[in-house]
């Protein structure tokens, strides 16, 4: 006869709380009864690169074999974990999604071989190629993949979930790549010794809607609603990515785990910040942000009833180990309890800061690059930019270049070599005189012109180091440089990759009396001079330039910024805020003039809601009627 001790006993949901007690089942085999049915679950925060199936699946694996150490019952990764994310439009490449779907099963199989069979694994990936179909105005009628979650136990694929809500705004287009699904799954996990606990599986987007899936959980017997994401990091995301875990705890009467990849995939970052939260709304654990990591939490959960299903969904039955061949004395599964972790949020400027560090990092490792070269001014933006790839890849590894004209102030040149000592990064200069003087003459440039040519020299020394070392090149340029065109195109905004692209002015200094104040805080020399911070910023090229002379203010022109890109305001609703309208006009005006530029640009780290890029996608060819 086996005994259960049911949820009556007063002991509410989270982690565990009961003292476990000793019985036996009918041959005498001691079995742990704990007050509620308990799961150990561990989320993994992979760092996936798009297309390499092989070295993602050994991350999974990796995770699998430290979950199994811990002795967790159920490990869960990311969203398109065996592919990495997002995949575009290698969604409608049969090759690439056969190869996909198959090394799902592959997966399976390794785990079960390597003796990790009894762990469950639930798994993000594409599956396909489907013939294409259309589901009413769900996805486009060209889609031949749909974005899945799988469950994989002893050797086998066991069951497999379909997104339903495809994201088609922001970074998001995948209804034009991906067909919807349509059922909910629930997983009934059975233990000798327990009741039977119900998971329902859903995939990210499917948590924001209140529609579709999770409007179905409530009326099932789920005790637990596993999400698995990958979901980009903005500012302030977290003000509404954990209320809305929180929400959905409460609504659903169910404890809410999390898991988001993280890493950088071109202009994404990937930040984590995995959470599991009770049906209170209360954080039960957190896992840190921009770390690959794993988050492990036993968990007491409302046994399942038998609750008939709603319509659309399916339910598969898995058989976990017994708790008696686990646990030994005064311990859960033999492993000891898994203690509550939950990971404390950095302040805001530390978590941008991070951002742009991983960004950068995961950009040059992920196309192989071992080395960056930057140019240094001595300003604010390449000191910087700087200071953030020697945090990514190493001091060792960055390569600085002053290049001065003649127009080029003393203490620009010190300032540049002030930085490169503080940090530590390599510094050479290179004087770029000679060469300007023989285009200068030929040409008979004057004016712009002639400014625009310096900047294009220097471009092409950078590309020139790049092409002789396989350095890879950063470009320097601020948010607010790129919204106004300030920048010369193919000269000072060449390069690869833009680690403050996505950074307005007034904040690019702003981190940088950050940067240095964290130096500080360790012990640490701060990187970045403090002249650097302090002086006019100009591009230097002409005389006593600075960007004042053709620019309002940084404090008016951010915020002007921030009205018409950000928030998507027009002319009369900016002017409304208060802003002089001959200054908006000015300011608008060069922004849609600009887009031309920053189409070909380099692509940076996205940490706004508004980045340019995917974000915002206007016409080149624009003539509005003020």
């Amino acid at each position: 006869m086996m005994l259960f001790i049911r949820r009556n006993i007063g002991l509410g949901p989270g982690l565990q709380g009961g003292l476990p007690r000793d019985s036996c089942d009918a041959s005498g085999t001691p079995i742990r009864l704990l007050a509620m049915p308990s799961l150990r679950l561990a989320l993994g925060q992979s760092n996936p690169t798009v297309g390499d199936i092989a070295g993602n699946s050994e991350q999974i694996l990796e995770l699998s074999r430290r979950a199994v150490s811990r002795g967790a019952d159920i490990l869960a990764v990311g969203e398109m974990a065996i592919t990495g994310y997002p995949i575009e439009d290698l969604a409608s490449r049969a090759s690439f999604l056969k190869e996909a779907s198959a090394a799902v099963p592959a997966l399976a199989t390794r785990l079960n071989d390597e003796g990790l069979g009894e762990l469950v694994v639930v798994v993000g990936h594409p599956e396909g190629p489907f013939e294409p179909r259309s589901l009413g105005a769900s996805n486009a009628p060209t889609a031949i993949a749909q974005n899945c979650a799988s469950v994989l136990h002893r050797g086998r694929v066991v069951a497999r979930y379909a997104k339903h809500h495809l994201p088609n705004y922001s970074v998001f287009d995948e209804y034009r790549i991906f067909i919807p699904g349509d059922e909910l799954l629930i997983m009934r996990f059975e233990t000798l010794g327990e009741e039977a606990i119900d998971v329902a599986l859903v995939i990210c987007e499917d948590l924001w809607r209140d529609d579709g899936p999770v409007e179905k959980v409530a009326a099932t017997d789920a005790g637990v609603l596993l999400v698995i994401n990958a979901s980009p990091y903005e500012r302030d995301k977290d003000e509404v990515r954990l209320p809305l875990v929180t929400r959905r705890a409460v609504e659903t009467d169910s404890i809410v785990a999390y898991v988001n990849i993280v890493g950088g995939q071109d202009d994404l970052v990937f930040d984590g910040d995995s959470v599991v939260v009770d049906t209170s709304g209360r954080v039960l654990a957190r896992a840190p942000q921009f770390l690959e990591h794993l988050l492990v939490v036993d968990l007491e959960v409302e046994a399942s009833t038998g609750t008939e299903l709603p319509a659309n969904t399916s339910r598969v039955t898995i058989e976990l180990g017994a708790r008696a061949e686990k646990a030994g004395p005064g311990t859960l599964h033999g492993a000891g309890s898994a203690p509550p972790a939950i990971a404390e949020l950095p302040d805001d400027r530390e978590q941008l800061w991070n951002a742009l560090v991983l960004g950068t990092r995961d950009y040059a490792a992920k196309n192989s690059f071992r080395s960056v070269v930057l140019g240094l001014s001595g300003g604010i933006d390449s000191a910087v930019c700087a200071a953030i790839a020697a945090d990514a890849i190493g001091a060792e590894n960055v390569y600085g270049v002053s290049m001065p004209s003649k127009y080029s102030s003393g203490h620009s040149r010190s300032d540049a070599e002030d930085l490169a000592i503080r940090i530590g990064l390599n510094f050479t200069t290179e004087p770029i005189g000679e060469l300007v003087h023989p285009v200068e003459n030929q040409l008979a440039l004057t004016g712009v012109a002639a400014e625009n040519v310096q900047a294009r020299i220097r471009g092409v020394i950078l590309m020139a180091l790049s092409n002789m070392h396989g350095h890879l090149v950063l470009t320097t340029g601020n948010k607010t440089e790129l919204a106004v065109g300030y920048s010369t195109i193919y000269g000072d905004s060449v390069g690869g990759f833009a680690p403050i692209k996505d950074v307005p002015k007034l904040l690019v200094w702003e981190l940088a009396r950050w940067r240095n104040a964290k130096a500080v805080e360790l012990g640490h020399t701060p990187p970045i001079p403090q002249n650097s911070i302090d002086k006019p910023p100009s591009a230097e090229l002409r005389p006593d330039q600075t960007d004042q002379d053709t620019l309002p203010p940084y404090e008016v022109l951010d915020a002007i910024l921030d009205a018409y890109v950000t928030r998507a305001l027009g002319r009369e609703d900016v002017i409304a805020l208060g802003f002089d309208a001959e200054t908006v006009d000015f300011v608008t005006r060069l922004v849609d003039r600009a887009e031309w530029k920053r189409r070909q640009g380099a692509i940076g780290p996205k940490i706004s809601g508004m980045a340019f890029g995917r974000d915002r996608r206007l016409p080149i060819t624009y003539r509005p009627n003020l």
